[in-house]
């Protein structure tokens, strides 16, 4: 898109007549505006995705070779919330490294799904190196953490079956749900992910299971009824040995 016509568009939205900004559009205006120098820029997220909502936001990721360290920073411009991630060429690397070692590659996903806004040619490059992260998957776990994951998920499952106050079995719940979600798709060499991205990550690994998760989770929130996620959390578990109490040990 051309400077003249990008100018135009931010003099209508700045008289008014624009309300908000098409994605893109505002993306091109923002990179323009504040890093006229960078060396390439992508729009990521939900508006890529085609999964925006009201609420969602424009998620941009940058590259200034200049630039002395990596920094993220959140403004609302042009009717938009917009959070960018701005990085040099070896700040990166470092967030690609340190995301798939806790098993959530927020910046390579967001790398490797973004359109281009700005590219001087360093794009590619690292799209590609994001790819084949993604492509890669986590690290294996070990058996000694399947064997500390068992014995955490088996003591929440055992608060939760013996609990009978309602306020405290909800909040169990949740915790078993994280850690039973986190559990399948680390022993299955899937990437796992935070709130919405839970069920997001469930349904990219199994449909089917993550629609029994939801059942499971959903009836006992709904009705109080715990058997659902018993079961469920009892088949996760039985190929690994099943639930663990008895000789377990930590630090001796």
């Amino acid at each position: 898109m051309n400077k003249q016509h990008l100018f135009f568009i931010k003099k209508k939205w700045r008289r008014g007549q624009i309300k908000r900004l098409e994605a893109y559009k505002a993306a091109d205006l923002f990179i323009m505006n504040h890093f006229p120098n960078c060396d390439g820029a992508l729009l990521a997220g939900s508006v890529v995705r085609g999964e925006a909502t009201k609420t969602s936001d424009l998620d941009i990721v940058i590259f200034d070779c200049n630039l002395k360290s990596a920094f993220r920073e959140s403004v609302i411009e042009y009717g938009w919330s917009i959070e960018i991630f701005v990085h040099n060429f070896t700040s990166y690397k470092d967030f690609f490294k340190s995301d798939c070692e806790r098993a959530r590659p927020s910046l390579p996903k967001m790398v490797s799904e973004g359109i281009v806004i700005k590219d001087t040619g360093i794009i590619e490059p690292i799209k590609q190196e994001a790819r084949e992260l993604l492509e890669k998957g986590p690290e294996e776990w070990s058996s000694e953490t399947i064997t500390f994951k068992r014995y955490f998920i088996t003591d929440a499952l055992d608060d939760f079956i013996g609990c009978t106050m309602r306020a405290e079995e909800i909040f169990i719940a949740n915790t078993l749900a994280e850690l039973v979600s986190e559990f399948v798709l680390r022993t299955n060499r899937q990437w796992i992910g935070a709130s919405k991205w839970v069920i997001r990550s469930l349904r990219n690994y199994d449909e089917n299971f993550a629609n029994r998760f939801v059942e499971a989770f959903d009836t006992f929130y709904k009705t109080g009824n715990k058997d659902l996620i018993i079961v469920l959390v009892d088949e996760i578990l039985q190929p690994y040995g099943g639930r663990l109490f008895h000789g377990f040990s930590l630090g001796k």
